[in-house]
């Protein structure tokens, strides 16, 4: 007996689990967040896995919106969080499907009357619980659509990272783009002035003349400082939107397809696509989930209603005899009925649909938000391309006045820092209708086949790079 219980002392202690620390040192994990690149050699092979194509060239200074998507999927924080999150909820899963341990009680007993034969009386038993009415069932299922909620999460959060870096792209091209057009309008400007000023001095003009035109250089002066400041800006959103430090981004060229066909705004607009939204994005696949969880937690509690039951044989030792028992132990559901935990697991089962039908509600306004932008930004870039024909064609004119004498150099310049306002409202325009099918794109999230190493640790997690 000895023997037999050195032995399960020495089997239970083997499969214990061990602590492993793994301390979090602030000053370090900085210094890695900061020496993050677009130049890993991992990425590359992170790229190549899950983007299907080689690249012969490593590191590529171009980057298209797919690359950096998968760059953002590598490295973005938060991504790192729901998968951890997620983590924790399949450890809730191995929880919840444990037994319960039996437990052993020793009473150690003696008598001081006798010695004869021993005046030990020792008294052991154990106790071993049987859970009824199906509740580690119950239990299991609560713990599996929780985790299966937060698997969905991390496709949220993944869908989430992709949209960031895509409103981030668009806007830095766009104010880089922005910048080129006010420097060609500080430079017509100045143009003007100087022309202006000969003019002056020549007494063609009076000092009055010139002021509105100084005025406008001024103005065109300090928007293109402004416009300098949205592209770093731009650049920031887009290096925090991957999970880069700043640099990373130097030397590197980005790239953006527009959204503006017609057939991806008609395809993102259909009844087909509306109703696919309202019933499989990603965060009401999870509400339904936790909803799932909700009803199998009123299940389990209502389970509880019926008590478990406790064997416990025992064995005593008493004056030279072997005595042995059997214990039957029953919670006796007199004082409650476990009512008032269903009343509360009925209470967060209608919270739960109530959350979902307001995330559906939520989602639809979404959709018709978005799909109106779309409409209105469309109308918008037609009457802007319009208008800028328009100043295109009174610069080709005035071109061929000045080349026949019936106009002077100034009346081009004027016709020409027209034209390029119209194209400064252009630009504006097709920026808010990307910007509108970006949110149409969000409001329906059409189908996007995530990677599966989107939902599992990348080797930058593994190894803290």
């Amino acid at each position: 007996m000895k023997r037999g219980a050195v032995i399960l002392g020495l089997a239970v202690l083997a499969g214990c689990a061990r602590f492993h620390p793994q301390p979090l040192v602030p000053t370090e994990n900085a210094q890695r967040l900061e020496s993050r690149s677009l130049a890993n050699e991992t990425l590359k092979t992170f790229l190549e896995t899950n983007a299907h194509f080689q690249l012969p060239y490593w590191p590529t200074n171009s980057w298209t919106f797919e690359m950096l998507t998968m760059a953002a999927f590598y490295y973005q924080p938060s991504l790192e969080v729901a998968r951890a999150q997620w983590a924790v909820a399949r450890g809730g899963e191995t929880t919840a499907a444990q037994r319960p341990n039996p437990s052993l009680n020793a009473t150690p007993g003696y008598d001081t009357t006798t010695s004869i034969p021993s005046p030990w009386i020792p008294l052991t038993f154990v106790d071993i619980p049987i859970e009824t009415a199906g509740k580690r069932k119950y239990r299991k299922a609560v713990a599996a659509r929780l985790s299966e909620a937060a698997r969905l999460n991390v496709a949220n959060v993944a869908w989430q990272v992709r949209s960031d870096l895509r409103v981030g792209l668009i806007e830095l091209i766009s104010a880089e783009q922005h910048q080129g057009l006010l420097q060609r309008q500080v430079e017509l400007q100045t143009r003007i002035v100087n022309l202006l000023q000969g003019q002056l001095q020549a007494g063609a003009v009076a000092g009055s003349e010139i002021v509105p035109f100084r005025i406008a250089l001024l103005r065109a002066r300090l928007d293109l400082i402004d416009a300098q400041r949205l592209v770093a800006e731009a650049r920031t959103r887009v290096a925090e939107a991957i999970g880069v430090p700043l640099n990373a981004l130097d030397g590197i060229q980005l790239s953006f397809t527009g959204l503006e066909a017609l057939e991806i705004i008609t395809q993102l607009s259909s009844a087909e696509v509306r109703r696919t939204a309202l019933v499989s994005r990603p965060d009401i696949l999870g509400a339904l989930a936790e909803y799932a969880a909700s009803e199998s937690a009123l299940q389990l509690e209502i389970a509880k209603q019926y008590p478990d039951v406790h064997l416990q044989p025992g064995y005593q030792y008493d004056a030279g005899d072997d005595k042995w028992s059997l214990g039957i132990v029953v919670d006796l559901p007199i004082l409650n009925q476990n009512q008032g935990p269903i009343a509360e697991a009925k209470a967060r089962r209608q919270e739960s649909a109530a959350k979902f039908n307001a995330l559906q509600a939520k989602v639809l306004a979404e959709i018709d938000r978005a799909t109106q932008g779309v409409t209105v930004a469309e109308k918008n870039i037609l009457a802007l391309r319009a208008l800028s024909e328009e100043q295109t064609k009174r610069v080709e004119a005035v071109t061929g006045q000045v080349r026949a004498g019936a106009a002077d150099q100034l009346e081009l310049l004027n016709a020409q820092s027209e034209s390029l306002t119209a194209e400064l409202a252009q630009l504006d325009g097709r920026l808010k209708l990307q910007q509108a099918v970006a949110a149409l794109e969000d409001a329906v999230r059409r189908p996007f086949e995530l990677p599966a190493t989107v939902f599992a640790p990348t080797e930058n997690e593994r190894y803290g790079k």
